[in-house]
């Protein structure tokens, strides 16, 4: 017979270190079957450790959001979702009315490994029906979610099991099919997390979800409008604009995997400066490694999910954002008129002779709004369309935009501030004796 004693002697003998990572995973996995209550991955606390996880998974970590808890019932796995309106702030300054789940929008990660039972109970607590699909997921038919079609629909005040058995792994998401117009437009997503039985290779260290999603709310309103299909005027990244979104803090030398998933009306290339990532899972499953491809910018596509995995080799605060110019911007206007190159200076001085600080907008590029909104603000409850300061200055960026903060020897996951760039590697003014010193506020760990 085998013993566990046995068993270690035989891998070190045979394998060594890969060995014991495995018989690591093994042990995480039995400390992962208690029926104890398990209260999931929350955002990051304060104190944040660099330490392994004690699940069979390096749990994700949900920018701005959380991980749902969950319990174990006689081998299944019990999650509790609501469907409810949610009143999120999308940055300093700005509420909207939502819907989502658990009082989030997107809805809290759900994370399970291949093989699990689970069970989900939904309770909606909308005052329209509403179901939920579980996108990407093999299991019974009358488990996916269509109301009409493959179940009746979760009427308000009503709550509704889901149980299947997890048959695959990978990056997968969950969202209504009942009113999807309205009820996706307003919030109603959520990541659906299945890790695999083996431990990945290579191992990931840190393992992010990110949701970009569109809106239009009429600047000084707070409900998004969903009738709308494609002049949308507000850019998220898990319900959160610049510089309202969390940045992904790693250490140096750190395996990354940021997931992405996409249920808005049209695509997003998300870029990451200063590294390159390999694409190595899509939404119908892992890509095998000797087809991963290369990529600093990656097309997110309506109804897909995507996963990107990259060593965190160079320290510095580098950005993660959509390529589409207008995503990087806040409550977009697209009615204005072209006036670059024009000099307003004496229509605004008649201006100003009635409304004192007016200023002429646009004549030679948009940046002139970031100033003017920083001392004029404008209708409440409404972003300046560009916003956010940095060491330098104004950080002419808003919406679908973070930073990945990648730091050397670090002990905490938390924020460390802004990168303390070395001396000598920061681009200067021509003409300057010596490069400058970073104006630090504070500096990174």
């Amino acid at each position: 017979m085998m013993t566990r004693r046995n068993y270690l002697r035989s891998s070190l003998l045979a394998g060594g270190a890969t060995l014991m990572s495995r018989l690591g995973w093994a042990a995480r996995q039995e400390d992962s079957k208690s029926e104890g209550p398990h209260e999931g991955h929350q955002p990051e606390p304060a104190q944040a450790k660099v330490k392994p996880s004690r699940r069979p998974y390096t749990p994700v970590v949900t920018p701005n959001g959380a991980t749902l808890p969950w319990v174990m019932k006689n081998g299944v796995k019990e999650f509790h979702l609501t469907a409810e309106p949610v009143r999120r702030e999308f940055a300093p300054g700005m509420l909207v009315n939502c819907w989502g789940y658990n009082g989030q929008s997107p809805g809290p990660t759900i994370e399970a490994v291949e093989g699990d039972r689970v069970r989900i109970l939904v309770t909606n607590k909308l005052k329209e029906h509403t179901t939920i699909h579980w996108h990407g997921i093999f299991l019974p038919n009358g488990m996916d979610g269509v109301g009409g079609l493959l179940q009746p629909q979760i009427k308000p005040g009503e709550t509704f099991v889901y149980e299947f058995t997890l048959r695959q792994h990978g990056t997968h998401m969950y969202h209504p099919h009942a009113d999807e117009m309205v009820q996706m437009a307003m919030g109603m997503m959520g990541f659906f997390i299945i890790h695999p039985k083996e431990p990945p290779d290579p191992p990931i260290d840190r393992d992010f979800c990110i949701f970009p999603h569109m809106w239009f709310i009429e600047p000084g309103t707070m409900t998004p409008n969903p009738a709308i299909m494609l002049d949308f005027n507000l850019f998220t990244f898990n319900s959160r604009a610049f510089p309202g979104t969390a940045p992904l803090v790693v250490r140096r030398g750190d395996r990354v995997r940021i997931r992405m998933a996409n249920v808005s009306m049209t695509s997003h290339p998300l870029h990451i400066h200063g590294h390159r990532f390999w694409v190595v899972e899509t939404d119908g499953g892992q890509i095998p490694k000797s087809a991963w491809w290369p990529e600093t910018t990656l097309n997110i596509m309506p109804g897909t999910t995507r996963a990107v995995e990259f060593t965190a080799e160079y320290p510095g605060d580098w950005p993660f954002h959509c390529h589409k110019n207008h995503h990087v911007m806040n409550a977009m206007g697209h009615e204005i008129p072209n006036v670059i190159g024009m000099d307003q200076e004496a229509v605004a001085a008649k201006i100003r002779a009635l409304v004192p600080g007016y200023m002429a907008m646009g004549s030679f590029g948009m940046a002139e709004h970031v100033e003017h909104a920083k001392h004029h603000p404008g209708l409440p409850n409404t972003l300046p369309m560009m916003t956010g300061d940095g060491p330098f200055g104004s950080i002419e960026m808003g919406g679908m935009f973070t930073v990945v903060k990648i730091r050397e020897g670090i002990t905490s996951y938390d924020d460390p501030g802004w990168y303390e760039h070395p001396k000598g590697t920061v681009a200067w003014r021509m003409g300057e004796a010596a490069p400058p010193e970073q104006p630090h506020a504070h500096h990174g760990g």
